[in-house]
């Protein structure tokens, strides 16, 4: 019993110091796809090239210059600064519903469908943790999607997209 105690008060300040647990929501899924290992994926620089991804797996997106990426609409949000990076990718959902999209670092998320953005449900975000540091919920029914990234102030982001579980009244 007292090495079960002492095992227990071992955990405590780790835990006590983990900048991502005080998320609003039950973030265990992002963060379970965030502990695993990344597929990697060069972002488009136009719709056209823009490679194809799917829910409940961590990517690792190579994104190019801000100013050599043609966006599907304007972000919502112009970036400070000259140095950004951006890159587009191609949502393939297998259904309508709302999706949390989640990335390591602090940047631009944007969603595109038939040439315009789709309105944010919700955000948040851990300024210590990077898995994940932001997450983006969107209500997505009419595809074809195109997810934009922009802003970003590194060439190489982690992100997933995970279906929001059911809001509980």
């Amino acid at each position: 019993m007292v090495l079960a105690l002492a095992i227990g008060n071992l955990a405590l300040p780790a835990q006590a110091g983990d900048a991502c647990v005080d998320f609003k929501w039950d973030v265990s899924r992002e963060r379970a796809l965030f502990a695993g290992t990344a597929a990697a994926l060069t972002a488009g620089t136009d719709p056209k090239s823009a490679p194809v991804i799917v829910p409940d797996r961590l990517y690792a997106l190579r994104l190019a210059a801000q100013d050599h990426v043609k966006f599907a609409a304007a972000p919502a949000k112009k970036s400070a600064g000259t140095a950004a990076y951006a890159g587009l990718a191609s949502l393939k959902l297998p259904a309508q519903g709302s999706y949390r999209i989640a990335v390591d670092l602090p940047f631009w998320i944007d969603v595109v469908s038939n040439g315009t953005l789709v309105s944010a449900e919700d955000f948040q975000g851990q300024h210590e943790c990077s898995a994940p540091h932001k997450i983006v919920v969107f209500a997505l029914s009419a595809a074809p999607f195109v997810l934009q990234l922009s802003g970003a102030t590194q060439d190489n982001v982690l992100l997933t997209v995970t279906a929001a579980p059911a809001r509980k009244l």
